[in-house]
């Protein structure tokens, strides 16, 4: 997507042991290289936050009244969720063991009467092919979550995960569909949105899928899936969510995805290693810049498990505080 030069100035990926080495840096801190990355410092007034809580799991679910007033505290200002069930309307947590499930209503409330609200949900119809003889079915899941998300006051219903695509013809039979959940979404004032992770920068050519380039600047063989999804996709009905971790682990650069295609990304998941700004590897400057100025309302932070067992809340709470000094971030 660029050359050589314009991708290293630019670069929002940094780390110092290569794309995908060990963790660049073990302090808490943030650490950046480089004299165009502005520098971390306190700002004054209330930011604009978001968590997936899919970041803290069963933390969360044990105690929700008091988990999300903890949340407020810390400095968030809204929530993505995740865990719909299409049966029961209700939401849980991916694990099988889950036993804990919250009515829609219930949630909206003990959001509300901590000071959150519930901007976006992650959910996926259990519907494997997608096409057209399956319309229907998926019409019907999209009218059943729209009618539970309308409860929640959500603007997004973003799917994180992907259908199998291997030639560009089934990347447009899945855009066919993503139009048409957009459709149903939008009466109802909620935008459609996809959400990526890396096989998503995986290529397509005429002998089919290609495996994610080894290099930045290995030439693409045929179009990136995430490509051909944005391009037959209709930006009056889906929208997309970038996983900036995501990108940069497949090799590319949010900053130029962002770029090229302007006010598709309505959502960002900002994500590292564990606590953002911790390991080094993203430039969170140059990420939240490009999205400022290219149609980017809303950010929400996302925590895998921690590989030292340390508290999801630990990490969640610690990103927020580098969040809150970030001069970058409004």
């Amino acid at each position: 997507m660029s050359n050589r030069r314009t991708f290293l100035k630019n670069l929002s990926l940094i780390s110092l042991s290569g794309f995908v080495g060990e963790r660049a840096f073990a302090s808490n801190q943030p650490s950046f290289m480089g004299s165009e990355i502005p520098s971390v410092m306190n700002t004054e007034g209330k930011k604009q936050m978001g968590l997936q809580t899919y970041s803290l799991g069963q933390e969360l679910l044990k105690d929700m009244p008091n988990g999300l007033k903890r949340l407020a505290k810390m400095g968030y200002t809204e929530l993505e969720i995740f865990g719909y069930k299409e049966d029961s309307g209700k939401f849980g947590d991916y694990s099988r063991t889950n036993t804990t499930f919250i009515d829609p209503q219930n949630y909206f409330d003990m959001a509300d009467n901590a000071g959150l609200v519930i901007t976006s949900s992650h959910l996926t119809p259990m519907i494997q092919d997608y096409t057209k003889e399956n319309m229907p079915k998926f019409e019907e899941f999209w009218k059943k979550a729209t009618d539970v998300h309308f409860k929640l006051n959500a603007k997004y219903m973003v799917q994180p995960s992907l259908p199998r695509i291997q030639s560009e013809d089934d990347a447009k039979r899945v855009a066919d569909i993503f139009n048409r959940a957009g459709e149903i979404t939008k009466e109802a004032n909620i935008t459609f949105g996809y959400h990526n992770h890396s096989n998503e920068f995986k290529t397509i050519s005429k002998d089919g899928v290609q495996d994610i380039p080894k290099s930045p600047f290995e030439k693409p063989q045929g179009p990136f899936i995430e490509e051909l999804l944005l391009k037959n996709t209709d930006p009056e009905k889906v929208s997309f969510e970038l996983d900036v971790y995501w990108a940069m682990m497949a090799q590319q650069d949010p900053v130029e995805w962002i770029q090229k295609y302007p006010k598709r990304f309505k959502l960002l998941h900002i994500k590292d290693r564990w606590i953002i700004g911790d390991s080094g590897m993203l430039n969170f400057a140059n990420i939240f810049k490009a999205g400022y100025q290219n149609g980017m309302t809303n950010y929400f932070v996302e925590l895998e498990g921690d590989p030292d067992n340390r508290s999801q809340f630990e990490g969640v709470e610690q990103s927020a505080m580098y969040l809150k000094k970030a001069s970058f971030v409004k």
